[in-house]
């Protein structure tokens, strides 16, 4: 069958639909934010693929894979097994690195346990292990005629007279010993001397280089390795020259030793490889002195914890070191003398020091309110041990190509490409060769797909956790183009984030070789560019939510622009477009300015950000936009203005703080991360409405207060679920999984709370509308009203207002957190960050997120973002384009300027892809 035939859809706001869908295609699934797109791709097309795929396998296979829920559709004919390539799976383990995602770190870990060559850290020396065999080759290689000696080292560099020791040698019966350099009679030893320290070699044998005497040579290295534990030296006699030889892996001269090279020595995922100290995690938490201590305070109630246990502790130890030094208790803490600080911080052999106290007990301690509390004096620092690399310090002596492998895993992906193609073509044994030339293709393929992808600036010992969702896609995408699957129904969400228009074309050349390979390609997008590209697109709409859910338009680039229904053919065609601003704002004298920024990849720059105005920082995935804006401003912001203590990013200073009184940073983080947070309590309009219902006659007569209508306190919640709508069931060692509360039927409430209406709707019907339909359901509160057409005016409409948060993509959950700080009295001072807010923005909704943010600059405020969405650059007042390229190459200002501006610098890859949007 060459085409996917799904009849009748009606999973979330799916309007029972019939659809098409051609095979080994790249379909591009398209429409307003909230259509349905999601709910069409990922919620019916690849969940009836997974969950058949699944059902044929075995019923042991079952229970560790679990089957997903059939969704609601009719049929769906000719599906294959599918696989999911979404945003939300972002490893969370500190251990995963972006090495041992895409397993390139398995290979290089292959790689260096066999070509890599042990060098000592001493003297450089190559460490190698040798065996009997291969030492007397090396001896029978010597030119005819040579005199030499097999010596057996006993003792190396030692101080003492070793009475015991030559009476062995005596015992031993070998007429022959080398003290110090000097050859001696076993019967003719002097004594040595105690405070000296020496060196003691049995001589084995004497032999002068000839043919025949293979056999003797053998027997007399292995009898002195045997002596000596792996060790023995061949003394030329004429020349007066020692050759070391060991049969371990250990450095003959400073006896540095390497256990036997295996792959998981380099393995910072197992006690074998990992560093002792960091347990490979490559850092270390300890406390900060300076957020636990307030030193201006008095020495007994100096530190700042707030926890009654360990309040009282740290009181009681503080206050009897104190007496036992006959010190004031009430002496302020930085007048101490230093010995007594130092007591009291680190203990001594009586007292265990309150630091210590308190990292142990973070560690130890499974009571989440006491992790938390300690937690905000604890700093992630690097490893001293082993400097961040995560390993112990024999795996990095082991050498490839002059480097080791956190040497290698420190480059970025395109440097480490260049790296190996040069080992490749570097002098090596024949055996090495065979080996190098497998376990390289691997690993060449890999970084390839990374560079493909356009990926080439990040490094693989970047942690997993400081990925974004769109990088930690598309390095899935790579992994995926690496297994070389065809036959296989693969759904992708929006790989194009966080992508720079200049790299777009790769990922769109990577989504075709997937293609290529014979399989389907499903992607949900709003880039036009990737939409021009596809060979067949589904427009779903009209709306957004309830309005939302039909097929608007199928066919292709050209079918769809020429399609009166499509809202995405108008913006294609260029019937609709987003307009450029009248004027541009002027930029007043205001600045925010950063000096010396020089975290990460930044190059020391110095970066002017004018207040007042619309501000975009732009440039290529990894060129410094977020290292600049939230490792260095927001961090430097929340310890100026919040009184937090967060450690900023390498910088000199800045300036310009008197212009602005808050920072707003409105990030894609969850707006909680338990189904109990939604948009209602999160923008606070629960409040008012809870308020509202326990003002009607009913809830008053019974005097029901508005905590009744809450679901997280007793009272009027249901106590079955505790108000949560679900009830978790525990599968030991399986997933946990949800079901409906069988009492409440999933409305969270009880009973009697329930039959409380106001304008015939209880508190779970209103929970349960969306925006637009609440909006007009309380048109006449102005109260509710206005915080729910904040919701409208972000493009919100189709959420419901008690959907859990946890349902909630990147995108929505900034926009909802955008339109809490639009509700709030603004000062006309205030300086909003903003992370790529077009994520998962259709260009119908991108022009209602301009108006908001024109909005708040409007008022006098200043709005920054990170953005590569060039209708929203060509808004800005002032752009300031970092690069030129990402990684080590990037960090510098390209350009800075109005978009005008920036699109006649020739140097400017966004300037270049702005120009067109400018006419």
């Amino acid at each position: 069958m060459d085409k996917i035939v799904i009849h009748g859809a009606r999973q979330h706001n799916l309007k029972n639909i019939d659809l098409e869908l051609p095979k080994n295609k790249l379909i591009v699934i398209t429409g307003p934010s909230g259509s349905g797109k999601s709910s069409l791709a990922f919620d019916t097309i690849y969940a009836e693929g997974q969950r058949r795929y699944v059902e044929s396998l075995s019923a042991y296979a079952r229970q560790f894979l679990g089957i997903m829920e059939k969704p609601d559709v009719d049929s769906i004919e000719g599906l294959s097994p599918a696989i999911a390539i979404d945003q939300k799976t972002t490893s969370k383990n500190p251990r995963s690195t972006v090495g041992t995602i895409t397993e390139i770190y398995d290979y290089l870990r292959l790689l260096f346990a066999r070509v890599g060559k042990a060098h000592c850290p001493e003297c450089g020396t190559e460490i190698s292990s040798q065996s009997p065999q291969e030492i007397s080759e090396s001896i029978m290689k010597l030119p005819e005629g040579t005199k030499i000696q097999i010596l057996a080292p006993i003792v190396r560099g030692q101080k003492g007279e070793h009475k015991e020791v030559l009476e062995r040698i005596k015992r031993l019966g070998y007429p022959r010993v080398r003290i110090d350099g000097e050859i001696y009679l076993t019967e003719e030893i002097p004594k040595l001397e105690k405070n000296k320290k020496h060196t003691i070699e049995i001589v084995v044998d004497r032999i002068t280089v000839k043919e025949g005497i293979r056999t003797r040579v053998n027997d007399s290295v292995e009898q002195a390795l045997k002596l000596s534990d792996g060790l023995v030296v061949i003394n030329i006699v004429d020349r007066q020259e020692d050759i070391i030889y060991s049969e371990k892996f250990a450095c003959p001269v400073h006896n540095f030793s390497i256990p036997e090279l295996s792959p998981r020595l380099f393995s910072f995922n197992s006690p074998y490889g990992a560093c002792p100290v960091c347990k490979g995690l490559g850092v270390i938490h300890k406390i900060d002195e300076s957020a636990l201590i307030d030193e201006n305070r008095s020495a007994i109630e100096a530190f700042r914890i707030s926890d009654s246990l360990s309040f009282k502790y740290i009181k009681a130890m503080v206050g009897e070191i104190l007496d036992l030094h006959r010190v004031n208790r009430y002496k302020k803490f930085k007048d101490l003398p230093p010995h007594i600080k130092h007591e009291i911080l680190y203990g001594d052999e009586y007292f265990e020091g309150i630091i210590p106290h308190l990292e142990k007990k973070f560690l130890e301690t499974d009571v989440e309110k006491y992790r938390e509390e300690i937690g905000k004096y604890i700093k992630e620092i690097k490893c001293l041990e082993c400097k961040g690399s995560r390993l112990r310090k024999e795996a990095l002596t082991v050498l490839v190509g002059g480097k080791n492998i956190y040497e290698v895993v420190q480059m970025d992906i395109s440097l480490a490409y260049r790296f190996f193609e040069e080992f490749e073509k570097s002098p090596m044994s024949e055996k090495d060769k065979v080996v190098a030339e497998k376990v390289i293709k691997e690993i060449k393929e890999r970084l390839k797909f990374l560079i493909d992808v356009g990926l080439d600036y990040l490094t693989l010992e970047r942690s997993a956790t400081t990925l974004s969702g769109g990088e930690a896609q598309r390095i899935r995408l790579a992994t995926q183009i690496g297994s070389k699957l065809s036959g296989v129904l693969y759904v992708l969400d929006e790989p194009s984030i966080g992508l720079h228009p200049r790299d777009t074309e790769k990922l769109i050349n990577t989504l075709k070789e997937l293609r290529d390979l014979g399989n389907t390609v499903i992607v949900v997008e709003h880039d036009p560019e990737t939409i021009e590209e596809a060979d067949y697109i589904v427009d779903i709409g009209p709306g957004s939510g309830v309005y939302g859910g039909q097929i608007t338009a199928v066919g292709t680039v050209e079918e769809i622009k020429q399609n009166p229904n499509s809202l995405t053919g108008k913006y294609l065609s260029g019937k609709l477009k987003i307009p450029l601003p009248k004027e541009r704002r002027r930029i007043k004298d205001k600045y925010l300015t950063i000096y010396g920024a020089r975290h990460h990849n930044l190059k020391n720059i110095d970066v002017k950000i004018p207040l007042g105005v619309f501000v975009a920082i732009t440039g290529v995935s990894g060129s410094g936009k977020s290292t600049l804006i939230y490792d260095i401003l927001w961090q430097a912001a929340k310890n100026r203005f919040y009184e937090t203590n967060e450690e900023v990013g390498l910088h000199d200073k800045i300036e310009g703080w008197e212009h602005i009184d808050k920072v707003i940073n409105v990030d894609q983080s969850p707006i909680g991360r338990t189904p109990r947070s939604n948009p209602a309590t999160y923008t606070k309009v629960f409040d008012y409405i809870r308020e509202l219902f326990a003002s009607t006659i009913e809830a008053k007569a019974r005097g029901y207060t508005a905590g009744r209508f809450s679901f997280n306190v007793k009272g009027g919640r249901c106590e079955a679920c505790q108000g949560e709508g679900v009830v978790k069931i525990e599968m030991h060692f399986l997933p946990d999984i949800y079901v409906t509360c069988e009492v409440c039927g999933g409305k969270r409430y009880n009973k009697e709370t329930l039959s409380i209406l106001y304008k015939g709707k209880n508190i779970a019907d209103v929970l349960d509308m969306t925006v637009a339909e609440a909006l007009e359901f309380f048109e006449n509160v102005p109260t509710i009203r206005n915080k729910l057409k904040v919701l409208h005016d972000v493009g919100l409409d189709y959420i419901k207002l008690g959907q859990p948060a946890t349902t909630l993509s990147g995108g929505e959950a900034q926009r909802i957190k955008l339109s809490r700080e639009l509700s709030k009295r603004d000062t006309g001072r205030t300086l909003y960050l903003l992370d790529e807010p077009t994520t998962g923005l259709h260009s119908h909704d991108v022009a209602k997120l301009i108006q908001v943010l024109n909005k708040l600059v409007d008022k006098g405020n200043t709005v920054v973002v990170i953005e590569h969405n060039l209708d929203v650059i060509k808004c800005a007042d002032w752009i300031i384009d970092l690069g030129p390229e990402g990684g080590e190459k990037g960090g510098q200002i390209v350009a800075q300027g109005t978009p005008e501006m920036v699109a006649s610098n020739e140097n400017s890859y966004t300037g270049r892809f702005l120009k067109k949007y400018l006419v």
